[in-house]
Formats: structure tokens, sequence, C-alpha cells
């Protein structure tokens, strides 16, 4: 098993630093959950955990399947078993969710065989079918442009879709409960739920306890000023929906006043 382990990262965003020494493990096998207010630093983590480039890293590590994966590229990272679920995906009108994930398990393939030479059409269909119906999606969806028309539900969707098809070891979902109604939210969580298992870990990156109500965490952490103030079970959630994070700011003095 592959754990996430995250120890003293700090990053800067335009010369301010946003995580300050922020140190967690997320284990393999399990779903974590973090929680924060706005600016806290919970987006800044996951696209710099993804290497986006306009998140300088100026400390710390982070160990996945005994590599250092902020010295790889984003491609690299996604390779390794990575996955990255945004906030706002981005449509790409032209390319069907078929072709574009298709291309996706090819590189992903090829990565790990250069001389794979690309899967066969028929297995293809066979396993994105198989993927659909075990999030019970219609086979329709396929066909269709990402993202391009598509409702926030629908999107996030699309994101879960890809997360199956994909199955990496590890995934961080940034606010995939943004934006969405109740109906869109459960079935999002559902998707999540269907991909639990051994070989699966997962940090669930959201404000509210509301979709931990579908999605039953293991850990949850909560992070203030970019460091993680307090981690514990999921009656944790339930105490922060009832009081708000100002016991947090308490609790933790001028440390977590931001």
């Amino acid at each position: 098993m592959s754990d996430l382990v995250i120890r003293d990262l700090r990053v800067n965003v335009a010369d301010k630093e946003i995580l300050k020494g922020l140190t967690l493990t997320v284990e393999q096998g399990k779903v974590h959950a973090l929680m924060g207010p706005n600016g806290s630093g919970k987006s800044t983590l996951a696209y710099t955990l993804m290497g986006h480039p306009n998140y300088e890293v100026t400390g710390g590590e982070v160990i996945f399947k005994d590599q250092n994966i902020l010295e790889l590229e984003p491609d690299q990272r996604s390779h390794l078993g990575v996955f990255l679920a945004f906030q706002y995906p981005v449509a790409i009108p032209g390319v069907s969710v078929a072709n574009f994930l298709r291309s996706a398990v090819n590189a992903h393939r090829k990565a790990a065989d250069p001389e794979y030479k690309g899967i066969p059409i028929p297995e293809f269909r066979t396993l994105l079918k198989e993927k659909m119906d075990k999030l019970k999606m219609d086979h329709s969806f396929a066909g269709r442009y990402l993202n391009d028309g598509f409702s926030g539900g629908e999107k996030k969707r699309a994101e879960i879709l890809q997360m199956a098809t994909l199955m990496p070891n590890m995934a961080i979902l940034d606010e995939t409960d943004s934006g969405l109604d109740i109906d869109a939210l459960r079935n999002v969580a559902e998707g999540v739920e269907a991909l639990r298992g051994p070989d699966f870990g997962a940090l669930i990156i959201t404000h509210y306890q509301r979709i931990l109500n579908y999605v039953k965490p293991d850990v949850i952490h909560i992070m203030l000023d970019g460091r993680i103030a307090e981690t514990g079970g999921p009656d944790l959630a339930l105490k922060l929906e009832e009081h708000g994070y100002d016991w947090i700011r308490e609790k933790h003095g001028e440390a977590a006043a931001a």
C-alpha cells in the first residue's frame, strides 16, 4: 500500500506564503476529508499536489510510492496514480467524453509500457460501459462533448467517471460538492463510494459537512492558516457544523487566527 505523505509543505502564491509547514498523511484504502474556511489553503494544497505552475514550493516534500512527487511533472504524477477532480472542470467542445477517456487510458498505459499500441476500441467500449454501469450512468453520456453544456452535477459526474476509468491509487477531490443540489451531490457521493477499496485512497476537500452525509470519511482534518489545526474521526465534522470554525481558532490561538 502507498500512503500520500506530506511533510512540512510550504507554498507561495504571488509571493505570499499560503501553506506554512503543512504536514498530513492520507492513507491508501481510506477516505480523508479536509475542511476549512475560505483562504485557509485547501485548494492551494490540491493544485500543489498536482504540480500547477503558479504554486511555488519553498519547502517540504510529498512522498508517494517512494518518490517525492514534487520533483515530477504533472503527467508523471498522474501516471504514478494521483488524480485531481477539479472544483471547476473545463469544457472541451468537439471532444467526446469517450474519446477523452480513451486518450487518457492510452497515455497511462503507454507511460507504463512505451511499446503499448493503444487499447482496442471494443475493449475500451466494454471497459467504459462497465464503469458507467457501476456509477449508474446512462451510456449516451459517453457521446457528449466533455463538459460542454453540462450542468454542475454532470460535470462532477464526468470527473468521477474519469476517476473510475483511470482507477488512481490516490484521488484528490477539490470541493466536488461546490454548487451541487442534493440530488447531484448524492449521485457524486455514490460514485465515490462505489470506488472505495484497499487500493484507493481519497482526500475530499470541502467547506461543508453535507457531502460527508453521503461519503463516510475515515479521518477528518481541519485546516486553518496554511496548516492542519485538528485531526479526528467523523464526529469532528458534526462538531464543526454545530460550532463553526471559531472554536478551532480559539483553541489554537494566534497560530490559527488568519
